[in-house]
């Protein structure tokens, strides 16, 4: 039987597993189940622990016999009846395992053969015979030896199910073979060529590549069905984790294909380059090591410089990461790193291009005199930030061109509308495709020089998402203490950006930040009188348009009236942009007839303005007198400049409603209401009874009502209104007024007076009413432009009213009762 079983012997290897000692070979004899049962196992045997393996029925395989007690239980056992049981180990690392080290369930195994090896170890061929469970152990000297009871394998006979799983598991274990490389091939023959349903399963257990715990726990299964469903989950995670290992080291290797074709390539190119006369690459590096030379900044950024351009050096012209490090050199390159103009402080001069470029505005040119003087004498340039401040189409930004004029200085202007992003400032950082220095730095290298003027225009308009805060990224650049060294994420090393002359400008400066408007120096740029704008038209916006339109200076003149009722009935506005278009729009007219050959009158008239312009378009800044009691003219103030509003009250027979219409504001109802509330508190002081107001209805109007209107300022004239309608006293002809009252009847001053006032004169109002704390606001307006006007300074409502309101004759009852 022994002679038959080693006559069968195929010598199949299927993998190197770990012996009791050393390595062992997995061999199977093939036959029936029936010699398997036919061997007459003891009660008691002599336990082998195994290392690092589990065996299984049927499966023959060589074990390497290295302690003492294990050698002399093969010595007696081979003298004897050769058969003895096998237990795995549950830790292969225990050199002395007692009962507790190994587990319950082991196999019978009988000795084929006992080799003596030529180095002097022992080895013996074993053959599992069947399943068994140790129930006592009887003695552990000089081996282990305990009592056992056999366990029989549950076969399925004449099942397709059991068939289908034996066929799954050759599937399986052939496609281990296919994808593991250090598999022999004769793996796939023995699992082919075994017929034995029960040998084959037992066979690809005992050599499946999985842990000892997972045999032990097949080898416990007694049904052979369970245990090659079981054996099959095993598997399948096998055959997973080799398709992965697979496809991973296919990739690698694709790609270290790809990298020793493109350096095949390259080394080809290089030597086809040497020989027509040098490599461009190499050439673009010697360029900006050429460029590099030349520039004037300080050892740190030169080291930088070297680093960056030696990882150039070692990039592969062909990568992504190649064009990214170019560019990046050459915006270093490109930067004016310490280059800077020389200032020209001929304070005359700067005058002189200031007036030549401006008309009126002489405080703000006052203040940038001042500003240029101080930078003369100190030559330094950490002063406060300018911000010009002031409603749209005053020459905020072209004062800043003015100013980098008169200083010999070069310009650039960066606009902040609408920006959201503080990548817009600080910039992208490289690594992100696409990156870009920050508009600060972009800005810089497109003036050539670190120390221009530098106009931020509208910075009222920044605002914040979730891409950050740019105001924030703004504080740095606007604080001389901290732009000493600007950090933008492109460049990743500092600029100095402390001799740039910053200049932002604004429309309004409650849009601006707190702690922004903190490092700035706020100069209020006010809109142009009438007069002002006459002379800008014929000094500057005239003469331009001629230019613009091919036509000789000169070739039309306008006269001042004509230009004044040009500026008042065609435009509204602080600035002059809107005089601009329309003085465009007379030359290009003036244009057509000198292409067309058709006669042109020099001299532009009335006629000819409405001619070329159409009607009227703006006539409500008119004064439209007081006929009828409870209507009075106030001031108020626009971004486009000052304006005149009407009030209406009026009466009707009631309970003391209030009605207030006209799209008014929040603060503009409380002031009509602080109104009512004093009148009605001083009633009599008025001489109306107290009755009067719930006897009658109130209804407060301001015209316009698609017009939203707010503010303080209308208060006198809301009380001057009521108290007109109440007394049935007209208010005077060409009087207006502005102030904000209180409950007390305090007159308190408002802002906007200079512009108040010129609207005031645009539209003939003759006297004007202001609290009398706004008295010096009047000595920032040239006495040319106030002159005609009448003002009454007041300080309580009362004297509002003795001055406005005029007197009841005696034969004209009151007929509010």
């Amino acid at each position: 039987m022994v002679k038959k079983r080693e006559d069968n012997l195929s010598n199949i290897i299927f993998s190197n597993m770990m012996g009791d000692d050393s390595d062992f070979i997995p061999i199977i004899a093939d036959g029936d189940d029936a010699d398997l049962k036919s061997v007459d196992v003891p009660d008691i045997l002599p336990i082998l622990p195994l290392r690092n393996t589990v065996l299984f029925p049927g499966v023959v395989l060589p074990i390497s016999v290295g302690r003492e007690k294990s050698l002399q239980l093969i010595r007696e056992v081979n003298r004897g009846n050769k058969l003895l049981g096998t237990v795995a180990q549950k830790n292969a690392e225990v050199e002395d395992p007692t009962i507790d080290d190994f587990y319950q369930v082991g196999t019978v195994a009988q000795i084929l053969k006992v080799l003596e090896m030529p180095d002097g170890s022992t080895s013996v061929i074993l053959q599992g015979k069947g399943r068994f469970e140790i129930t006592e152990l009887i003695s552990d000297e000089p081996y282990f030896q305990a009592k056992v009871k056999t366990l029989d394998d549950v076969i399925p006979m004449d099942s397709p199910e059991f068939d289908a799983i034996v066929g799954s598991l050759k599937d399986l274990s052939l496609k281990i073979v296919q994808f593991a490389g250090n598999v022999p091939p004769e793996a796939s023959f023995a699992v082919k060529n075994i017929e034995n349903n029960s040998f084959l399963i037992n066979f690809i257990c005992s050599n499946t590549d999985i842990k000892v715990e997972e045999k032990q726990q097949l080898l416990e299964i007694a049904d052979l069905k369970e245990r090659g469903v079981q054996a099959i989950s095993f598997l399948l995670k096998e055959v997973q984790m080799l398709e992965l290992k697979q496809d991973i080291q296919k990739k690698v290797k694709n790609e270290l294909d790809q990298q020793q074709r493109e350096y095949l390539l390259n080394q080809q190119m290089k030597t086809i380059q040497d020989e027509l006369g040098g490599s461009p690459v190499e050439q673009e590096m010697e360029d900006l090591r050429k460029l590099a030379d030349e520039k004037n900044w300080g050892e740190e950024m030169e080291a930088h410089f070297e680093k960056e351009l030696s990882k150039l050096g070692r990039l592969n012209p062909a990568a992504g990461e190649y064009s990214v490090q170019y560019s990046y050199l050459q915006t270093l390159i490109e930067l004016p790193w310490n280059e800077y103009t020389e200032d020209v402080f001929d304070m005359k001069n700067a005058e002189k291009v200031l007036d030549a470029d401006h008309y009126g505005l002489e405080k703000v040119k006052e203040r940038i005199l001042e500003h240029l003087a101080v930078l003369k004498l100190k030559n330094d340039m950490k002063s406060p930030i300018l911000c010009l401040y002031g409603p749209p189409g005053v020459g905020k930004t072209s004062l800043g061109k003015s100013v980098a004029k008169s200083l010999g200085r070069n310009y650039v202007r960066m606009s902040l509308g609408g920006l959201h992003d503080e990548s817009e400032i600080r910039g992208h950082r490289k690594t992100y495709i696409g990156a870009m220095p920050g508009r600060i730095i972009q800005n810089i290298k497109k003036a050539k020089s670190s120390n221009p003027v530098f106009i931020l225009d509208e910075i009222d308009k920044v605002s914040a998402d979730f891409h950050g805060d740019p105001a924030s990224a703004l504080l740095e650049v606007l604080d001389p203490e901290q732009n000493t060294e600007f950090h933008d994420n492109y460049l990743e090393v500092e600029y100095d950006l402390s001799r740039v002359m910053f200049i932002a400008t604004a429309n309004t400066i409650s849009n601006i930040s707190p702690a922004l408007r903190d490092r700035m120096e706020m100069i209020d740029v006010s809109g142009y009188l009438v007069e002002e704008k006459i002379e800008i038209a014929k000094r500057h916006l005239l003469p331009r348009q001629l230019k613009e339109h091919g036509l000789e200076d000169g070739f039309i003149t306008v006269p001042n009236k004509v230009l004044e009722y040009l500026v008042e009935s065609y435009t509204r506005e602080s600035g002059v942009r809107e005089l601009n278009k329309k003085i465009a729009k007379l030359v290009r007219r003036v244009a057509k007839k000198v292409a067309f050959d058709e006669v042109v009158e020099k001299e532009i008239t009335r006629e000819m303005v409405r001619e070329y312009l159409g009607v009227e378009e703006y006539s409500r800044d008119k004064y439209q007198g007081n006929d009828f009691a409870g209507v009075v003219t106030g001031l108020a103030w626009t971004a486009v400049g000052g304006e005149i509003l009407f009030i209406e009250s009026s009466l009707s027979k009631g309970k003391g409603a209030v009605a207030l219409t006209g799209n008014l504001g929040d603060v503009m109802k409380e002031s009509a209401m602080i109104a009512l509330k004093y009148l009605k508190a001083n009633a009599e002081k008025i001489g109306v009874k107290p009755e009067v107001f719930n006897n009658w209805d109130i209804h407060v109007h301001v015209p316009e009502g698609a017009i939203p209107k707010d503010g303080p300022s209308a208060g006198i004239t809301m009380a001057t209104s009521l108290a007109s309608v109440f007394t049935q006293r007209k208010v005077k002809k060409g009087i207006a007024m502005t102030g904000e009252i209180t409950l007390r009847g305090k007159v308190l001053p408002v802002g906007g007076i200079k512009e108040k006032i010129l609207a005031a004169k645009r539209a003939g109002i003759k006297e004007i009413i202001l609290s009398d704390e706004n008295r010096k606001n009047l000595e920032e307006i040239k006495p040319a432009y106030i002159k005609g006007l009448k003002f009454h300074f007041v300080k309580d409502i009362m004297e509002v009213l003795d001055v406005a309101l005029l007197k009841r004759k005696v034969d004209d009852p009151l007929k509010i009762n």
